[in-house]
């Protein structure tokens, strides 16, 4: 596999991972099988029928939680703890054929981009959650949805295209990442403040 490429899918599989991990596997490994992309033969195990069929399983879970406010909350907390090493991990087995240095370093800042990208969609999701209607929730569900599918298929048919949208993405990271973490810290602030123990 070309370099360019390479890096796109390895880019795209983590930064998708930070919102819809299962979504990646099952997509990745089911183009893969049909004969849509072709993957380096250290991601080929996602075409197998049992990672397809969890992935796939776990993906359907995934989006119903997804559309309720509180369970994807829960839902972010948890996957803290798996979308970031899982994405770490596609990252560093998308340059799997390709210099072992390459594939560590891709791994360490394939977990990175996983982290900032999932950071930014628990906590920008925890202060839409707070939200009485449930609709803004479901609309940036379905709007994240469209994204990751989007940012996918760009990265597997257009690697340069992703890149620099990759890096406007992480640019718009740096900057939005405070302003979140200011946010989420405000409404605890004000929960806590407002049902002291």
């Amino acid at each position: 596999m070309d370099i360019i490429p390479s890096i796109a899918l390895a880019g795209g599989m983590a930064w998708a991972s930070g919102m819809r991990l299962y979504a990646v596997v099952f997509a990745a490994g089911l183009l893969s099988r049909l004969g849509y992309v072709h993957l380096p033969d250290t991601l080929r195990v996602l075409e197998n029928p049992l990672v397809l069929g969890i992935a796939g399983f776990l993906l359907v879970v995934e989006f119903l939680a997804d559309k309720i406010p509180a369970v994807d909350s829960v839902w972010d907390g948890i996957h803290t703890f798996i979308r970031i090493p899982a994405g770490a991990l596609l990252a560093a087995l998308a340059l799997g054929d390709h210099d072992p240095a390459l594939m560590l370093a891709a791994g360490l800042l394939g977990g990175t981009l996983t982290a900032g990208t999932h950071a930014v969609k628990a906590g920008s999701r925890a202060l839409i959650n707070t939200s009485p209607e449930p609709f803004s929730n479901v609309a940036t569900s379905f709007g994240e949805d469209a994204l990751v599918a989007g940012g996918l298929l760009t990265a597997f048919s257009h690697p340069a295209l992703f890149l620099v949208l990759l890096g406007v993405f992480v640019a718009l990271l740096i900057w939005l990442l405070p302003k979140v973490f200011r946010g989420v810290r405000l409404v605890f602030g004000r929960l806590f403040r407002n049902n002291p123990a």
